[in-house]
């Protein structure tokens, strides 16, 4: 069930990217590097959850900070994965690398708003604590 989620996901976002970037010939390569995100922050969110979480003291500061930190870690590594598919697949090198703390504050971006329809649906989430 979870790589069908993560799979429609990253095929979803990755039509959304090539309508933008070169139709749908680029549709193929851009759901294969969303899935990074899509996949590879489902697994680090299971580590967060099932590794990290119980380590840490209940108090929900530092529940917090260590989540924003693992988001923002993980979106860092998630997007360096993403680039080496890429130039893998293309043999595209860019001249110029983004900053990389752009990634980490994105993939926070991206989990907010995940757990943000969690919360809205009612299931446990980072808002709320449960999830």
């Amino acid at each position: 069930m979870t790589l069908l989620r993560n799979g429609l996901i990253a095929i979803a976002v990755g039509g959304v990217i090539a309508g933008f970037s070169g139709g749908l010939p680029r549709w193929p390569l851009a759901a294969l590097l969303a899935l990074w995100p899509a996949l590879g922050g489902h697994w680090l969110e299971v580590w967060f959850l099932n590794w990290l979480r119980p380590r840490l003291t209940a108090a929900r500061g530092v529940q917090i900070a260590s989540r924003m930190a693992v988001w923002f870690a993980g979106g860092i590594v998630l997007a360096v994965g993403m680039a080496f598919t890429a130039m893998a697949l293309t043999g595209f090198r860019p001249t110029h690398w983004p900053a990389w703390w752009l990634a980490g504050l994105g993939f926070i971006g991206i989990e907010m708003i995940a757990h943000l329809a969690l919360q809205l649906r009612g299931r446990p989430s980072f808002y709320n604590g449960l999830g």
